[in-house]
């Protein structure tokens, strides 16, 4: 069933207004929806908070609010990645998760977050730092191991990809054990359980995750191009090596920066885009944003049901992505199977 890219967006625009709603307004505490308008309207006059309104505007701007922003964040830059990803190796099932991206910048993260770095932005930084570093270095092995021969293999992507995926997370358990981290925490932010709150984790990660969906995105046309492989791509004028190493580090930088702080997110990058692409094509001029929004609007609905699944406990978001990114990626290995074999 194909779709009018326009349609699709109205609707996943309306549908993110909605759950970036709903988002505000579930936890532990509740919150009157006319309270909390009361409150943005003193916000934006700049009047003062009374007493009786201060718990409000503290769990609204300090918890609520921030929360729903990395969440729409952390899904959008996923999921642009996974198309990127998929479009840029001609492989379906090429995802940050399955190909060790997210693994390995959890395991930087981790690293970073386990050293006492000088309180500056520097400091700050670190995180995001490291965990693109361990990214990039992930990646290159995941491909290096694979032999992938220009990227082709599907089997030899996923078997690097596991193999890479059991050493980072091998070594990420070693160094929280070794380390002086609360291990209830950790064993959380691995699960996809974003443990750090209020607004300096969304001024960090920001910029560094509009600076690598504006490098997918002004890349899609070549990404488009190079469909046809290398060579045809070369003969239209595309610098397919320079080309293919932009995508891998803008996909790689936005991925990596949203897993420091909102902690391993699997199959999210894997599902979302191929659903965009049945619904309107292949197109990555159209592929790529609409993966943006579809990708936010399908996190942030996985984020309110892991809140409300064991009220008032929380489920690690990771979780609910898993359960519904594995059967996908099951279904989408056979049918990859029987296409080669057909």
């Amino acid at each position: 069933m194909k779709i009018k890219p326009a349609q699709l967006a109205a609707i996943l625009i309306i549908g993110l207004l909605v759950t970036s709603i709903l988002s505000i307004l579930t936890g532990s505490v509740s919150l009157d929806l006319e309270v909390i308008i009361k409150v943005v309207k003193l916000r934006l006059s700049g009047l003062a908070i009374p007493k009786e309104l201060i718990g409000t505007d503290k769990i609204l701007f300090a918890l609520r609010i921030p929360r729903t922003l990395m969440m729409l964040m952390t899904g959008a830059a996923l999921v642009c990645s996974g198309a990127s990803y998929q479009g840029l190796f001609r492989n379906p099932l090429a995802d940050p998760y399955l190909i060790g991206v997210s693994t390995g910048a959890g395991l930087g993260a981790v690293i970073a977050l386990s050293i006492e770095w000088p309180y500056s932005t520097l400091g700050t930084l670190m995180t995001p730092i490291l965990a693109f570093l361990a990214a990039i270095l992930t990646v290159g092995l995941v491909f290096k191991l694979g032999n992938l021969g220009g990227f082709k293999s599907t089997t030899g992507l996923i078997l690097a990809g596991v193999a890479v995926n059991a050493l980072a997370s091998a070594l990420t358990s070693t160094w929280l054990l070794l380390g002086k981290r609360d291990i209830r925490n950790s064993l959380s932010w691995m699960l996809g359980g974003m443990v750090s709150s209020g607004w300096d984790p969304i001024k960090i990660a920001l910029p560094l995750v509009a600076i690598g969906l504006t490098g997918q995105f002004l890349l899609s046309h070549q990404l488009n191009v190079l469909q046809f492989g290398d060579e045809q791509a070369a003969n239209l004028g595309v610098q397919v090596r320079k080309v293919r190493l932009l995508i891998i580090f803008f996909s790689t930088l936005t991925t990596a920066t949203v897993i420091a702080f909102a902690g391993i997110i699997g199959f999210i990058g894997l599902v979302v885009p191929h659903i965009i692409r049945i619904l309107v094509g292949g197109d990555h001029r159209q592929l790529l944003p609409l993966s943006m929004l579809g990708g936010a609007f399908f996190l942030l609905f996985a984020d309110i049901l892991a809140r409300v699944v064991l009220a008032p406990q929380e489920l690690p978001v990771g979780i609910i992505t898993a359960m519904t990114g594995a059967p996908f990626f099951l279904w989408l290995l056979n049918r990859t199977r029987k296409e080669k074999f057909s």
